[in-house]
């Protein structure tokens, strides 16, 4: 008899084992349904229950973040990073809690006030968006080398462009690129310094500035006075065209330049300088010399920035200036100023609390 071979091949099972046996392609289905629906959940919950933020600091700026905590609200939480260096200089850096933060809002707020603190600062800066955050913003209140934005001789470096090129590799969060607030920029051109990464998003400090002047005993006679060309076409439209408006010019007098009147008259009035930066103050105290010999009743200044290298501040001290307001953008002069006369410190912080709260 002939023998025959039978390939064995797969059983297909019984209808009553499928009944018996669960489908683990279903079961897994499932466990996918499960999962995103609790997502959806959890989004919703946080959208109705409106963005909250976790607030981190460099040291310098402990006291702004505190301030911006409090203007939001419980909706704005400080969050703690350990700032130790080693025995070689270098920076020993931890952020505390940082499984809590995972799936949050989170912001950090710098000071470049010093090339020597810059290192350790991007150090978290680059770290804080790979913890696995639903979205980070950086606050960067003064942009220091923004007056360094072009370059006029061949071998100078615009240092501009430097930090923006290095702002630009933050990585890219969960939620996208990151959103870079900067109040007053020197040159508005310097956004396209940035790359793709990072959002930048230009606040002013003329709001705060308004508020103040609105509230005045004289406000009706008060006149925005702009040192040169470049702060009267930086600034005019901010203040909606409702003000008086005084124009100096810098003129070049063999070896040196002064500052000379425009446009505008002084007579009487209460001036008030308005710029985005102060360094020596040089231009601002002939300014206030022009004015004044023009027959100003007062003359007071504002300036977003308070750089004031060096101990600059204390020349206005004994100048006749009424009032110098600044913000707290220069965290560690904007400390210095605080109590001191001619000056008023006008913080930054409900302005930077809102915005992070929008992004």
């Amino acid at each position: 008899s002939r023998s025959v071979r039978v390939r064995a091949g797969p059983v297909s099972p019984s209808k009553e084992a499928l009944k018996q046996k669960p489908s683990t392609e279903k079961t897994g289905q499932k466990n996918a349904d499960d999962l995103l629906r609790r997502a959806m959940l959890l989004r919703a919950k946080r959208q109705h229950d409106g963005r909250d933020v976790v607030l981190f600091s460099s040291p310098e700026c402990a006291e702004l973040a505190r301030a911006i905590s409090e203007a939001g609200g419980d909706r704005i939480k400080l969050g703690a990073i350990s700032w130790k260096t080693f025995r070689d200089g270098y920076p020993d850096l931890f952020v505390e809690d940082a499984e809590a933060i995972r799936d949050r809002h989170v912001a950090f707020l710098a000071s470049f006030h010093s090339p020597e603190v810059i290192f350790e600062q991007l150090s978290i800066i680059y770290a804080l968006p790979k913890m696995f955050v639903a979205s980070f913003s950086l606050v960067l209140p003064f942009f220091p080398t923004g007056t360094l934005e072009r370059v006029e001789d061949e071998g100078e470096v615009a240092t501009a462009y430097t930090l923006s090129r290095i702002l630009s590799n933050v990585p890219i969060s969960r939620g996208g690129p990151t959103p870079l607030l900067i109040f007053d920029i020197h040159a508005l051109q310097e956004r396209f310094y940035f790359g793709d990464s990072v959002l930048p998003c230009f606040l002013s400090g003329i709001p705060l500035l308004l508020a103040k002047l609105r509230s005045l005993e004289d406000a009706d006679n008060v006149v925005i006075a702009y040192p040169d060309e470049g702060a009267w076409k930086r600034f005019r439209r901010l203040f909606g065209g409702s003000w008086d408006e005084i124009v100096c010019t810098k003129v070049r007098d063999g070896e040196r330049r002064e500052v000379r009147l425009k446009e505008g008259d002084p007579q009487g009035r209460h001036c008030v300088i308005v710029d985005d930066m102060v360094q020596s103050g040089g231009t601002l105290i002939e300014c206030q010399r022009v004015l004044a010999k023009a027959g100003a009743e007062k003359v007071s200044a504002f300036a977003t920035h308070a750089v004031f290298p060096k101990g600059a501040w204390k020349a206005f001290t004994e100048e006749d200036f009424t009032n110098f307001w600044v913000t707290d953008s220069c965290i560690v002069t904007a400390e210095t100023l605080r109590g001191r006369k001619p000056f008023e410190v006008l913080s930054i912080a409900p302005e930077v609390a809102e915005s992070l709260l929008m992004l």
